[in-house]
C-alpha cells in the first residue's frame, strides 16, 4: 500500500461527509467540503514542490494547515511539523531535519515560503523513502537532556490505521502540533467523519469553555493538564457532561490524581494512552477507570518484557535516527526505555530507565515516590530527582509545590512521616524543597482566579 491510496483514501471520505462539520477554529465552522476545497487550491500553489523534498511546515492546527498538510503528503515530500510558538528554538531542527523549505504558517492569510540551501548529500534513510516514492514524516524528541533525536518515519504506513474506520465522536485537539498525538488524534477524527475542537490556548477554563459550547464527547490530553483542572476547579463552572472519554497520557500518571479524576466525572471512560515519537499511538485499554494497569499493542503491534524493560515490534515503528544510533535489538525490537510490571496482557508503566534512581545499589523509580506525595493534602505538584552523595552513590530529593502557603518544617515533618509509612526507607527523600518560584505563583494565582 502506497501513501496516495492513504490520502485517496481520506478524500474519498471527505466527499462523502460533505457538509459535515470537520473543524471548529476560532468559533468558526468548516466542513468537509470547504477543506476539500482549500486542499484543492494548495495544490496548484504549491505545484513546485518535488516529491522528496524536505519540508517544515511550521504553525498550528488550523483549517489552512490542515489542508496544506493533506496537500504535502500527496506530493509524498517528507513533512517536519515544527511548532510556531517555538520558532527561537527551531533553527537547530532546521539543520538535523536538513530542510530544504520552510512553510510558516503565521495566520491564514500570512503565510510565507522560506527557501533553504540544499545540503550536498541527504541521510541515507531519506534516500530510501524517496526511492519508495513515499512520504516521509520527522518528529523531535523533548530534547530536555541533550541535542533532539530526529526520528525518520515511512508516513505510509503511519497513516494506513486510519483505513479502519471507529467512532466518529466531537474532539478537542489538544495534544501539540508537532507531536504524533496531536496529528494522531487530526487524523483519527476526520477518518471517522467527527468534528475536530481546536484550541487556541491550553488553559482550564479556556478547555473546559470549548468542552460546553461545543458538547466535545474527547478529552486528549496529559496529566500535568488534568492537575491543573482540579486545582482551577475549571470543571465547578461549566458543564461538562458530554464528555464521554478523557484520555492521558505523554507522562506518567499519578495514582492519587486518577483515583480523583474517578470520583469526579464517575460516567467519563478514563483511558491511558501509550505511545512513543519512534513508535506512533498505538491502541490501548485500561483494566479499569482507577488502574494504571493498561493493555497496549493491537493490529500491527507485538510486545515483550526483557529484563523488565519493554520492548515493541512493528512494522510502523520509525526508520531510525537521523542524528542518533540505533535503539533496535538485531531481531528488529524497540528498546522503550521504559521498566515495567506485566499482569497477563497488561502493563504497568514503571519509568524510564534513564530515570532510575541508584541508591546504595537498591532501585528507585521517581514515580513511586511521587504518588505518595501526590496524596498529601496540600501538594499541586511534586517532582522527585536524585543527587550525587559520597556514601550512598545517590539521595532522592523531591521539589514539591504546595497549594496553600504552610510552614515550611511542619510540612517537611508531616511529608516524611506520611512516606515512612509507605515507603522503604532508602526511598524516603533526604532533601525536601518547597518551590515558590515567581513564576510558579503567578501561574498559580492566574489559575486560582479563572
Amino acid at each position: 500500500m502506497n501513501a496516495k491510496s492513504n490520502i485517496d483514501n481520506f478524500l474519498e471520505d471527505f466527499e462523502l461527509y460533505g457538509e459535515n462539520l470537520a473543524v471548529i477554529w476560532k468559533d468558526n465552522s468548516y466542513s468537509y467540503s470547504y477543506i476539500l476545497i482549500r486542499i484543492d487550491y494548495w495544490r496548484s500553489k504549491l505545484e513546485f514542490i518535488q516529491s522528496g523534498t524536505i519540508v517544515g511546515i511550521e504553525g498550528d492546527f488550523s483549517p489552512e494547515a490542515i489542508a496544506i498538510l493533506f496537500v504535502l503528503i500527496e506530493k509524498n515530500v517528507i513533512l517536519v511539523p515544527l511548532d510556531i510558538n517555538h520558532t527561537n528554538k527551531n533553527e537547530k531542527k532546521y539543520d538535523i531535519a536538513e530542510l530544504q523549505l520552510i512553510i510558516r504558517i503565521k495566520n491564514e492569510d500570512d503565510i510565507e515560503f522560506i527557501k533553504r540551501e540544499a545540503v550536498p548529500e541527504k541521510h541515507d534513510f531519506y534516500k530510501l523513502l524517496i526511492e519508495r516514492n513515499v512520504p516521509g514524516l520527522v518528529l523531535f524528541t523533548s530534547g530536555t537532556s541533550g541535542e533532539p533525536k530526529a526520528a525518520l518515519h515511512d508516513f505510509s504506513k503511519l497513516l494506513s490505521k486510519f483505513k479502519v474506520k471507529r467512532r466518529a465522536l466531537r474532539t478537542i485537539n489538544f495534544l501539540l502540533f508537532d507531536h504524533w498525538g496531536g496529528l494522531n488524534t487530526l487524523f483519527h477524527i476526520l477518518s471517522n467523519g467527527g468534528t475536530v475542537v481546536i484550541v487556541e490556548n491550553r488553559t482550564p477554563d479556556y478547555v473546559c469553555t470549548l468542552i460546553e459550547k461545543y458538547e466535545v464527547e474527547i478529552l486528549p490530553t496529559s496529566p500535568t493538564f488534568l492537575n491543573l483542572l482540579l486545582m482551577s476547579r475549571a470543571y465547578e463552572r461549566k458543564n461538562l457532561n458530554s464528555l464521554k472519554i478523557i484520555s492521558y497520557g505523554t507522562e506518567p500518571m499519578p495514582e492519587s490524581l486518577l483515583k480523583h479524576l474517578n470520583q469526579l466525572f464517575p460516567n467519563v471512560t478514563l483511558l491511558q494512552t501509550y505511545g512513543l515519537i519512534e513508535l506512533g499511538v498505538m491502541r490501548s485499554k485500561s483494566e479499569d477507570n482507577g488502574s494504571l494497569w493498561v493493555k497496549i499493542g493491537g493490529d500491527g503491534y507485538q510486545t515483550r518484557v526483557v529484563d523488565d524493560m519493554l520492548q515493541i515490534k512493528s512494522d510502523s515503528a520509525m526508520i531510525g535516527y537521523l542524528n542518533a544510533k540505533s535503539p533496535f535489538t538485531d531481531d528488529g525490537w524497540f528498546m522503550t526505555g521504559d521498566s515495567v510490571e506485566q499482569k497477563d496482557e497488561y502493563f504497568k508503566i514503571l519509568g524510564r530507565k534513564s530515570e532510575l534512581i541508584n541508591v546504595g545499589g537498591e532501585k528507585v523509580f521517581p514515580q513511586e515516590i511521587e504518588n505518595v506525595i501526590q496524596e498529601l493534602e496540600n501538594v499541586a505538584e511534586v517532582t522527585v530527582f536524585s543527587e550525587k552523595n559520597p556514601i550512598m552513590g545517590n539521595i532522592v530529593c523531591a521539589r514539591v509545590r504546595l497549594i496553600e502557603e504552610e510552614d515550611k518544617k511542619l510540612f517537611i515533618t508531616r511529608l516524611k512521616i506520611y512516606c515512612k509509612q509507605k515507603l522503604q526507607s532508602y526511598k524516603i527523600p533526604v532533601k525536601i524543597i518547597i518551590d515558590e518560584t515567581e513564576q510558579y505563583n503567578a501561574r498559580f494565582k492566574k489559575i486560582r482566579s479563572l
